[in-house]
């Protein structure tokens, strides 16, 4: 019994420890994904409420830095380059901060994004582009800040800002034409040579059809005429092939190709090779 009773008064006491309650944020997160010609832009950021107060000039203070949001600060991702305000932003990941003006919002791309809220110490060596915006003002007010991604197009959109009755936008460019012009340009010159490569690899490891293989490496060869790696593939299927002449021309092609190039490991493939196929 008194064991019992022991037991009942440690999962009593254990309970509270063990729980955690889960209540609603108070400004809840939020991950804003959109494609924007070819290139993918994520925002992530946390969203407070007006619940009554005045924003702009306010919570928010005129001329100061902003977190643009609350908690961790705002983050915005581009899996290409983009350009914004006239500056390349390399791709990656880049804080955004802002300094919201009554009439003009001055809006920051910082590369350093590990910080709780605006850095400590501002570095302008970290300010990979800015963006002065006009404010506009909206005759519905907007009780959660809100981040949009709107005016889509092509090659680029508009990040938008929106909080009470205040917008701001700041234009970004990306390089979907550039990236569509070299796809088109690289589907209709056909397969590379690295293409005709990993075709004539696959099917002599595989044991597929040899005769293909065959005239897709010698297609490599021709594009690629110093690539020694893609001559001693050459020899090894005209040596399947039952073509010993030909496979120890492409191999001696290939020793000549890796002795200019300082490669120890097909030198010494290369010599093995013709050993056993009577070529030296």
């Amino acid at each position: 019994m008194k064991k019992s009773i022991v037991y009942v008064l440690a999962l009593l006491l254990a309970a509270p420890m063990m729980a955690q309650i889960q209540s609603p944020q108070p400004s809840p997160s939020s991950k804003l994904m959109q494609k924007v010609g070819l290139t993918d832009v994520t925002v992530e950021y946390s969203r407070p409420s007006m619940k009554g107060r005045t924003v702009m000039g306010n919570l928010v203070p005129f001329d100061k830095m902003w977190r643009t949001g609350a908690n961790q600060n705002t983050m915005i991702t581009f899996s290409t380059d983009a350009m914004i305000g006239g500056k390349t932003l390399k791709a990656g990941t880049y804080a955004i901060f802002t300094k919201p003006g009554a009439s003009n919002w001055d809006v920051y791309f910082y590369t350093d994004t590990n910080n709780w809220g605006t850095p400590q110490e501002w570095d302008e060596g970290k300010v990979a582009a800015t963006y002065t915006a006009e404010v506009m003002k909206m005759d519905t007010p907007v009780e959660t800040f809100t981040i949009t991604i709107d005016d889509l197009h092509n090659n680029g959109a508009t990040l938008g800002i929106l909080w009470e009755n205040t917008y701001v936008g700041v234009p970004f460019m990306v390089p979907a034409k550039e990236m569509t012009m070299k796809s088109i340009e690289t589907v209709m010159n056909g397969p590379s040579a690295n293409d005709y490569f990993a075709a004539a690899t696959f099917y002599f490891q595989e044991g597929e059809d040899l005769g293909k293989a065959k005239q897709w490496i010698d297609k490599a060869v021709s594009m690629n005429p110093n690539a020694f790696w893609m001559m001693r593939a050459q020899s090894l299927i005209y040596a399947k092939m039952g073509d010993k002449k030909g496979a120890i021309e492409a191999a001696k092609k290939s020793l000549a190709a890796a002795k200019a190039a300082n490669n120890a490991d097909y030198v010494k493939m290369n010599e093995d090779s013709l050993k056993e196929w009577g070529g030296m």
